[in-house]
């Protein structure tokens, strides 16, 4: 499983502000959008790194020959 990154917050619209200036500042993406979390009456929301562009990442010792590659 990956590293997730957590935003716990009082409100709804700060939990998702935080949310995006995480992703933002880490190149990271959602996971869990804002949600109320049973119990503490709080928001929370999950990030995660983004995966790998496997297109822009170029192979060691491979080759393409397929045009576009």
């Amino acid at each position: 499983m990956p590293t997730v990154f957590m935003v716990q917050a009082d409100s709804q619209q700060e939990c998702a502000t935080e949310l995006a200036r995480m992703c933002a500042t880490f190149d990271l993406q959602p996971l869990l959008p804002p949600t109320r979390s049973t119990g503490t009456e709080r928001w929370l929301a999950r990030a995660t790194a983004k995966a790998p562009d496997l297109k822009s990442e170029a192979v060691p010792g491979a080759s393409c020959g397929v045009s576009g590659c």
